[in-house]
């Protein structure tokens, strides 16, 4: 349907999976079980589905994967308030993920909407 890799959205998705992996990089290694395969998995899962959508046949196959890559977004939004929460990590270096993941996820929103 979509060549995914000229997708804004793609192209920002992916920027939050390399934010991911930093902040990944500086969790306490009891977590590497937990929090931090967690937040790894989601944060792939967004792009992921945004290009898996994009290949699909039909826009209605398309708009279902934008909306398991919104809530991959909003898992990985509140997984890392918990992180800073939980004194894993400051607050103010989960800022530039956490807004990413709100850009994407208004974009997502403004993607469905031009796709119904």
């Amino acid at each position: 349907m979509n060549n995914y890799m000229e997708l804004k959205i793609w192209s920002k998705a992916m920027l939050l999976v390399e934010e991911v992996y930093h902040l990944a990089k500086k969790l306490p290694d009891d977590e590497k079980f937990g929090m931090i395969s967690q937040i790894k998995r989601c944060s792939v899962s967004i792009p992921s589905n945004i290009a898996e959508g994009a290949g699909r046949n039909s826009k209605k196959e398309f708009i279902h994967f934008l909306s398991i890559s919104n809530g991959s977004t909003t898992e990985l939004e509140t997984q890392l308030i918990l992180i800073s929460r939980l004194k894993f990590i400051a607050e103010r270096e989960t800022i530039k993920a956490l807004s990413l993941c709100k850009e994407i996820r208004n974009m997502n929103y403004s993607l469905q909407k031009s796709l119904k």
